[in-house]
């Protein structure tokens, strides 16, 4: 992937200590992995890379907004994602532990891309189910919102009143006719 070479780091030429590194995430990080849930986005990404003798230490902050479609309104409104992620490069083979914070590299490898660690990280923050805030405080004003208004009133005002069907009258009263016999009937204690 030509367009994500920006996200590598060759450690290999960097002195050991502490290195700052600052990524402006758009939509084309995101076409990069095929991903368009996100109308646009607008993301700073900082990550703290501390190369000691025998491993890496990458601690990523993100902060910023990404634009989506409201889930109930469909209306478009820009999200706000935050977050962080601290990951621990060592070398040599996987254990297969199940860590999710330790990544392991080959003893050859002299670079690492940390886009997927990003993508992972951003598209993870992002909540599932997408609110528009003014919907949770109540001050959305929406056509969908003035539609479904509409259907209530028309709703309220043809509403008939809830009669039952004489069929039904008769098998409640067979019902209620049954239980009285079971209820004055003597039970024996075994």
């Amino acid at each position: 992937m030509k367009e994500l070479r920006d996200f590598e780091i060759s450690f290999i030429g960097l002195k050991e200590g502490k290195h700052n590194f600052e990524y402006h995430i758009k939509n084309k990080f995101f076409d990069a992995f095929q991903l368009d849930d996100f109308d646009e986005t607008n993301i700073n990404v900082e990550l703290v890379f501390v190369k000691k003798p025998s491993l890496l230490e990458l601690e990523f902050c993100f902060k910023g907004f990404v634009n989506v479609s409201c889930d109930v309104t469909g209306e478009s409104f820009d999200m706000e994602v935050n977050g962080d992620l601290s990951l621990i490069v060592k070398f040599g083979e996987s254990p297969d532990d199940g860590n999710e914070e330790v990544v392991y590299l080959r003893h050859t490898e002299h670079r690492i891309n940390v886009a997927h660690y990003i993508f992972e990280m951003l598209v993870l923050s992002a909540p599932q189910k997408r609110v528009h805030p003014k919907v949770l405080d109540g001050t959305m004003e929406s056509k969908a919102f003035e539609r479904l208004e509409e259907f209530k009133i028309k709703k309220s005002t043809t509403k008939k009143e809830d009669t039952i069907d004489p069929r039904w009258g008769k098998l409640k009263d067979l019902l209620i006719d049954k239980t009285q016999r079971n209820g004055t009937s003597k039970e024996k204690d075994i």
